[in-house]
């Protein structure tokens, strides 16, 4: 195996030390949860549950109940209100990260600490590590595309931010990242701007000023890299004349980054004219990526669940780059490591890391009956490939037997961890009775529709659903925002073809016997899903935490306001 060392990581021994761990996934495990629970046996959520010190699986699970986030707001309320005592971990908790809410339509608080900084860096150092096997970088800088919040404080005087905004102002962060050639080509005052679309135009902007460098293009999620390229599309005669005369545009007005900007600019008339030049040769902008960064070797970032439907998108800027879907965690912590980059993102898997929380899963009959009979959670070395689970998570920042809400697949074993597929969340599920649609299952009739409308060169921007019961019976609304316009025909055609394409038996059935209505297309106005993520910047989520509510609940009655206030046409099905 050729060598590669790098200036505070050995990329081989951070694999020989995977390995290691993997080969034996189910003592690892049984020894991380002893240091858990040790580490935090004196939490009161722990006594009261009569644990007495015990740290052995058997005991653990006897003792401590499956629980949601629902059942430990009280907890974490009070640590986010100043309780300083020993709530729910050992050490005093002085951090809250932030979930989106975009899935649920309401934020939560979910307990941040050193541990989970250390998981992360295990995490990026080990994909990292195999990902430079297979594509070595350069000396050079990255694309980023990433922003941090405004850091806010509990009542209780804790840091609170997203999670990604935890990671980004920890000391820790800045010499992991270094160490994994992961350095931001934009400075801080640009990640840490206070309008996003200051900060995108000016990541874009430094981008281009150190093109040469690019080695890759960097988001948390894939929908935040198609919206900054998308905005190019926009932009890019500007950003050549900010580049030509060395002067920033007016459109940036915070005077941090202006400041920050200006150390960068320089007429570079050949740069602009260099750019402008390749641009002006696109065909509909397909491979503007390699065309812009001719030394970048990959696009990285999560590109799996609810980003699949942008990777078309994704791939026509892309070209000939390869795609890579990055690790598998969530505002609660990381699970999962992919150790197989040359995947392609709809096949990406992720390898669970045994030492970082100890883990257990929830067996499902199958991907379209989720909500149905659940059995016995078997532990991480226990479960059997080909089968679908939910995973339980007990981490060092108090979350104990946690559901997660996310549905896995299990595709393999590296050594003897899992390989996880993720498949869905359970809770994102169309359903008005005895149908069970998944967010997958409604992706799935989206491309279906997506096709018609290719054939007339449009493209499905993005897209939501809800289900509508205030008529009887219900029925499934499907909002899509289009490229441009399309024909009657067309449109009544997709509305058919969605309806068609939900192959759930319960869903059928009832359509045939009408106890579920005609599906109901509406058609949005243009930009309508940029006031869904206006909307979300405005409660202190960051883009690039942004994820499209796909099956929009009474709970998300403002999003449901925008996509009913910006409805163009509405369409029935006459498919049954």
């Amino acid at each position: 195996m050729l060598e590669k060392k790098m200036e505070g990581i050995n990329t081989n021994k951070v694999i020989e030390e995977f390995e290691a761990l993997t080969k034996d996934a189910g003592g690892v495990q049984r020894e991380t949860l002893k240091k858990i629970l040790e580490e935090n046996g004196s939490a009161e959520y722990l006594q009261n549950l009569g644990l007495n010190g015990k740290s052995d699986p058997e005991s653990f699970k006897s003792c401590v109940p499956l629980v949601t986030h629902e059942d430990l707001e009280a907890y974490i309320h009070r640590i986010a209100e100043g309780d300083s005592s020993s709530v729910l971990t050992g050490k005093p908790i002085s951090d809250m990260s932030l979930s989106s809410g975009t899935t649920q339509g309401k934020r939560k608080f979910v307990p941040f600490n050193d541990e989970l900084m250390e998981n992360t860096l295990q995490i990026y150092r080990t994909s990292f590590a195999f990902r430079n096997r297979e594509f070595p970088l350069e000396k050079g800088k990255s694309l980023q595309f990433v922003y941090s919040s405004k850091p806010g404080k509990t009542k209780g005087g804790l840091g609170a931010g997203t999670a990604t905004t935890n990671l980004f102002r920890n000391s820790k962060y800045k010499s992991g990242m270094k160490a994994i050639q992961f350095q931001c080509c934009s400075p801080d005052e640009v990640i840490f701007g206070p309008d996003f679309h200051q900060s995108l135009y000016c990541h874009l902007l430094c981008g281009l000023l150190f093109r040469e460098e690019i080695q890759f293009v960097f988001s948390t999620f894939a929908h935040s890299i198609v919206l900054a390229f998308r905005t190019f599309e926009q932009v890019w005669e500007e950003l050549c004349n900010d580049i030509r005369d060395g002067e920033l545009s007016s459109r940036v007005t915070a005077l941090s980054v202006r400041m920050a900007m200006r150390k960068l600019l320089r007429p570079n008339p050949e740069l602009a004219d260099l750019i402008y030049k390749k641009c002006s040769g696109l065909s509909n902008w397909y491979g503007l990526i390699p065309e812009l960064f001719p030394n970048a070797k990959y696009i990285y970032g999560i590109m799996t669940g609810s980003m699949e439907p942008y990777l078309k998108k994704l791939r026509h800027y892309a070209g000939e780059l390869p795609l890579m879907s990055a690790d598998y965690g969530s505002s609660e912590g990381w699970i999962a490591a992919n150790v197989n980059p040359k995947l392609p993102p709809e096949l990406a898997t992720f390898s669970v890391l045994p030492n970082i929380g100890y883990f257990e899963f929830i067996p499902l009959q199958d991907n379209a009956e989720c909500m149905y009979k659940e059995s016995k959670p078997v532990g991480l070395t226990e479960v059997k490939i080909g089968e679908d689970y939910e995973i339980v998570v007990t981490n060092f920042a108090g979350l104990y037997r946690y559901r997660l809400g996310d549905v896995v697949r299990v595709m393999g074993f590296h050594n003897s961890t899992p390989e996880l597929k993720f498949v869905c969340r359970r809770n994102l599920i169309l359903s008005i009775n005895i149908d069970k649609n998944t967010e997958k299952d409604l992706q799935l009739s989206v491309e279906e529709a997506g096709k018609l409308l290719a054939e007339e060169k449009l493209e499905v921007v993005d897209f939501s659903s809800l289900v509508e019961v205030s008529t009887d019976p219900g029925r499934y609304v499907i909002f899509l925002e289009i490229s441009g316009e399309a024909s009657e025909e067309v449109l009544q055609e997709c509305c058919n073809c969605l309806d068609r394409s939900f192959v759930d038996a319960g869903y059928v059935s009832s359509r045939k016997v009408k106890t579920i209505g005609p599906l109901e297309l509406r058609v949005v106005w243009r930009g309508t899903f940029l006031k869904i993520l206006e909307h979300y910047l405005g409660l202190g989520t960051v883009v690039s935490q942004f994820k499209t509510p796909r099956c929009v609940g009474p709970m998300n009655n403002k999003v449901q306001q925008i996509l009913c206030n910006n409805v163009a046409k509405t369409y029935f099905s006459t498919a049954f």
